[in-house]
């Protein structure tokens, strides 16, 4: 079963809305300005925050004290909020294992009913809110672990089947797919089977971070994409539904 959100603040006019920021802090500096971000969105209605990967550079974010300080940072956001692992919390760190494992340990639970991958990925989740249906992914920056082939490749396995499993619970139930990720599959070549799948789904949103750069284009048809900006910046959007599909706010810096 696809979990549905509940318990959630409503925004004005009953429709659904959810913010999206990733690639932050990598400062002391940034971690300040988080917190004055965190204050922002508490101020606003919403009915999710999702941090799309790299809680810091690696030198930090390779570490358990840095991960611990900003569970508990992002525990201050009084929504719901959901984060998906960047290159920076594990394939940029001497003991992959190990740290992917301790991401795990603190951010795979959520405050919201999902449905989870069978198997080891429990950071590939989905559910159902709004007309939408997310599916978040393990697919970090840095060319997609190019370094380790043999992991890339059992965990792309994982990634296909979950991606198209959910595509087409999608189609069937009429939903539009949004897909959650920290990497920017178009940089580099270890994206070109992800890429390929991903194509063909239309209509999806793919929302990503990992260049610490604004896009937003199309480009396939029915196929939406968004990168939001990283560091240096520090801001989040508001992402909202309505008739007319997910409208996007301009971006708010602190």
């Amino acid at each position: 079963m696809i979990g549905l959100i509940t318990g959630c603040a409503h925004a004005p006019g009953g429709g659904f809305a959810f913010a999206l920021l990733g690639d932050t802090p990598y400062s002391a500096s940034e971690v300040r300005r988080l917190d004055r971000l965190i204050g922002d969105l508490n101020a606003e209605r919403l009915d999710l925050v999702v941090h799309l990967g790299d809680l810091g550079r690696a030198r930090e974010a390779c570490t358990d004290a840095w991960l611990d300080a900003r569970k508990v940072q992002l525990a201050r956001i009084r929504h719901p909020v959901l984060l998906v692992p960047g290159d920076n919390e594990w394939t940029d760190c001497r003991d992959q294992p190990a740290r992917l494992a301790a991401w795990r340990r603190r951010f795979c639970a959520v405050p919201f009913a999902v449905e989870t991958q069978f198997g080891e990925y429990c950071e590939h989740r989905r559910w159902q809110a709004g007309g939408l249906l997310f599916v978040t992914l393990n697919v970090p920056g840095s060319d997609n672990n190019a370094r380790h082939p043999d992991e890339r490749a059992r965990r792309m396995r994982a990634v296909l089947a979950w991606l198209d499993e959910s595509a087409a619970l999608a189609a069937n139930a009429r939903l539009q797919l949004v897909i959650l990720m920290h990497a920017d599959p178009f940089a580099r070549k270890g994206y070109a089977a992800l890429l390929e799948r991903i194509k063909h789904l239309g209509p999806a949103l793919l929302v990503h971070g990992d260049g610490h750069l604004w896009v937003e284009d199309e480009p396939w048809p029915g196929v939406r994409r968004l990168e939001l900006w990283g560091s240096p910046f520090v801001s989040w959007i508001r992402a909202e539904v309505g008739a007319d599909g997910v409208r996007f706010s301009a971006p708010r810096y602190r």
